[in-house]
């Protein structure tokens, strides 16, 4: 039921704006719990990425005394990649469209954050 629960989520985001590629929800320890993303992609490799990526992210922000860590964002030429906490044990990592309204997304994410992190 809670996976539904997941997929389901992961999916509404992913139909909330044609800028949103795909989706994916990651345990901290790097294993994929739900993704909407593309048969092409390795989920292992995405998982094991997006949890180093946050980890860090939160230390970096921590060390630097930049607060508590909003989300992590890679931006290159064919689109962005955002990672967020989804509760304290998961990741939620998103593929966006190089041109996308980032604004936008980030309000997406972040309801979508708040609805995975009450299932996690």
């Amino acid at each position: 039921m809670r996976t539904e629960a997941f997929q389901q989520a992961l999916e509404d985001l992913n139909g909330s704006t044609a800028d949103i590629e795909a989706s994916a929800l990651i345990s901290v320890d790097g294993l994929m719990m739900a993704s909407a993303m593309p048969q092409t992609m390795d989920e292992d490799r995405v998982g094991a990425m997006s949890a180093a990526m946050l980890s860090l992210g939160e230390r970096i922000a921590r060390e630097l005394a930049r607060g508590t860590l909003e989300r992590v964002l890679i931006q290159g030429e064919q689109g962005c990649v955002i990672m967020t906490s989804a509760g304290s044990e998961a990741v939620l990592t998103v593929l966006a469209r190089p041109n996308a309204k980032l604004g936008l997304i980030f309000l997406d994410i972040k309801r979508a954050a708040r609805a995975l992190a009450q299932h996690v």
